[in-house]
């Protein structure tokens, strides 16, 4: 049914819980992604944050207002396998418009949505008859292209949405030939944004799929659909995004938003946003013989990419911190990779340097090979190799990367 709210009351926040209540898939992914109203769009969106790199769901109070219980649920999670399979965070081939991207998007996941709004395009339809049911964005796009498809064309035939069709930028909103969602604000986040929020995304999906196991329950997810999400989740992890990754959410758990000045990009949607001051990073080096220089090599490559977006404090140490040769790497600056020292190693005196000194973020490079340290007062990440993040000396819940000493 139909839900009594008026249209300028209507809150889906209100009721996602009770629409997912049979999805518990969605229902655990849908809780880490905001949902917010706007009259900005006329139907539904989602987007990457620009300032956050968080995923935020944008929605229409009118449009979801006139909508029943069914096609409230459908387009939540029409909204959440866009997020589910990066169709918004750069998986579109380079060379492709997207336009035609946006469609084929589309095509791929309502393939598995029977309670859409009306008029919403599908495989199987309209002027998509001849396409078969779920198949793959990039096999849609292939389709589209091999039938000569030509996305500015405007609606008018069989299948087609309301008729309007006057939307502008990227995407399509209602009426786009069957189009009811917009996709104009998948590009408003820059490359390494998208990348931030991509490893949000992977641990997000592994809570949900971790909640779906336990139960024995995936709801509506096709088998197919399960098992590339699973293979997602386990796919190898890329030391380098996961390290600028850890850099870029230092420095943007010092940045603040407010109401007081307007946010240029989405003026009343975002507040604006201050910064504050520039994070502190800590690179701690363990400087025992069994680190590898080919280790140390790599490491300090990316940190040379890195100083573009930060200055970090080096700490080499061993058993202690060689306090007279820490030194700051200025924003910036190239440094090669060198060796102080060859003795053993303890985690606990370059924890105390860092606990000392406010930092924001603190990266250890080392093969693990020493007990437990103390807890850290900011984020603490570890890199070592395959071999040491397989058979780390002690366990811990912090975030482990092995190194590719070959990348």
């Amino acid at each position: 049914m139909t839900n009594p709210q008026t249209e300028s009351t209507f809150d889906l926040n209100i009721h996602v819980a009770r629409l997912l209540m049979n999805e518990p898939f969605f229902a655990a992914l849908s809780r880490r992604v905001d949902k917010r109203s706007t009259q900005a769009i006329p139907t539904a969106a989602v987007l990457v944050n620009p300032y956050t790199a968080q995923f935020e769901m944008l929605y229409n109070p009118n449009f979801f207002a006139k909508m029943t219980d069914a096609q409230r649920r459908d387009v939540i999670k029409h909204e959440l396998y866009h997020i589910i399979f990066e169709h918004l965070t750069g998986r579109r081939p380079e060379e492709e418009s997207s336009k035609i991207w946006n469609f084929a998007t589309d095509l791929a996941i309502n393939s598995h949505l029977h309670d859409l709004p009306e008029g919403c395009l599908k495989p199987g339809q309209g002027e998509f008859k001849d396409y078969t049911s779920g198949q793959s964005a990039e096999w849609y796009l292939a389709k589209l292209k091999e039938n000569d498809f030509d996305p500015e064309k405007g609606p008018g035939k069989e299948g087609s949405g309301d008729g309007e069709g006057e939307n502008e930028g990227e995407g399509g909103g209602s009426g786009d030939r069957g189009q009811f969602d917009s996709h104009d604000e998948w590009g408003k986040a820059d490359a390494t944004t998208k990348e931030m929020a991509k490893e949000r995304l992977k641990d997000s999906l592994r809570k949900a799929a971790e909640e779906s196991s336990r139960s024995n329950n995936w709801g509506s997810v096709p088998s197919e659909l399960r098992k590339e999400i699973l293979k997602r989740i386990a796919s190898v992890v890329d030391w380098k995004k996961v390290l600028r990754y850890f850099v870029k959410t230092s420095q943007k758990a010092n940045k603040s938003t407010t109401i007081k000045r307007i946010n240029r990009r989405y003026p009343y949607i975002h507040p604006g946003r201050k910064t504050n001051r520039q994070a502190k990073i800590a690179i701690s080096i363990d400087q025992s013989g069994s680190v590898s220089d080919d280790m140390l090599a790599s490491f300090f490559a990316e940190l040379n990419k890195l100083s573009d977006l930060a200055e970090f404090t080096v700490i080499p140490f061993d058993c202690t911190v060689a306090e007279d040769k820490v030194y700051v790497w200025k924003k910036g600056e190239k440094r090669k990779a060198e060796r102080v020292r060859y003795g053993g190693t303890n985690f606990d005196p370059p924890t105390d340097y860092v606990n000392d000194r406010g930092f924001d973020g603190h990266i250890v490079l080392t093969d693990l090979c020493a007990p437990k340290p103390k807890p850290s007062k900011c984020q603490r990440m570890w890199m070592t190799t395959d071999y040491y993040a397989r058979n780390p000396y002690f366990k811990t819940n912090e975030r482990v990367i092995a190194i590719t000493e070959a990348a």
